[in-house]
């Protein structure tokens, strides 16, 4: 597994015997998923301590599905599991002078997490010795939805996509949303929280075949859901033909466009007299760009 690596890491707390360093602190997870972090436990002096790590957990909703935390150190060995009955939240550790301990943080997110729900994960490192010498860092991780891309006959991800809805309308389904966007053509996106789940409501629909392994991110389906202007990409100048309307096949160049009507004035080619016509974005296709 990858963990972040904490050096360089932004935060500190310190009681000034003793350090607990790391990076980020807030997480989302999707349902069933997991997420990967680590922190560092540092002394001020080149003595050899044993410090006591406490952890105590907080689930919000108190009724939400249980999560799983685990801790471990760096050669792997585990130090903590919450739902391990040989596990203790409290267990000690020993650092060596003022080299840092790394410990590693898995943080599981449970099938049957609802959206929102929430784990607060709070971690105080104290001296054996000196009790009172002690630094804390609190994590949260929150349970989100995944967008998952299942793949579909070319021209029926619409007949995919309502198949799926009226499925999920039919029985009991925490898929949030579905969209065939115009221009992905063989692909369906669908959001909600459990994946397992979403894989059991698509088996069977006529013409869905199988969902593209991981989810996906935000980032890379933002452009399918904003849809560009329809004269997008069109310039004054350009020569274009009509490929709607009653001057279907004509040629024509851009003279005008109005953005906030998404429409064009061209003057055709092939007419007597040049009369400027108004048309749609989209009912014109660029043959030649503007130099």
């Amino acid at each position: 597994m990858m963990y972040q690596d904490p050096q360089g890491a932004a935060s500190e707390s310190s009681s000034g015997m003793l350090s607990l360093i790391f990076d980020e602190t807030e997480f989302k997870v999707p349902a069933s998923g997991s997420i990967n972090t680590s922190f560092q436990i540092k002394g001020s002096d080149s003595s050899k301590k044993k410090v006591r790590l406490s952890i105590a957990l907080e689930l919000i909703p108190d009724d939400a599905a249980e999560w799983n935390v685990r801790l471990f150190d760096s050669t792997g060995a585990s130090l903590y599991d919450n739902q391990s009955s040989h596990s203790s939240s409290d267990f000690d550790v020993s650092i060596e002078g003022s080299s840092a301990k790394i410990i590693k943080m898995d943080i599981y997110a449970p099938i049957g997490a609802s959206l929102h729900d929430r784990l607060y994960i709070k971690i105080n490192a104290s001296l054996v010795d000196i009790p009172s010498e002690y630094a804390s860092v609190q994590y949260t991780a929150e349970a989100r939805q995944s967008i998952m891309a299942l793949k579909t006959s070319i021209g029926h991800e619409k007949d995919v996509a309502d198949g799926i809805a009226s499925r999920a309308k039919a029985g009991k389904s925490d898929i949030s949303a579905i969209l065939a966007p115009t221009n992905l053509r063989g692909y369906v996106l669908i959001e909600g929280m459990n994946t397992d789940k979403m894989r059991e409501i698509v088996r069977g629909v006529r013409k869905a075949h199988s969902f593209v392994e991981g989810e996906m991110n935000f980032d890379e389906i933002d452009h399918y859901l904003a849809p560009k202007p329809l004269v997008s990409g069109i310039v004054e100048g350009d020569v274009v033909e009509l490929v709607a309307g009653p001057f279907k096949g004509e040629k024509a160049r851009v003279q005008q466009i109005d953005e906030a009507k998404e429409e064009i004035t061209v003057e055709l080619f092939e007419a007597m007299v040049p009369i400027p016509v108004t048309v749609r974005g989209d009912h014109v296709r660029v043959l030649e760009k503007e130099r």
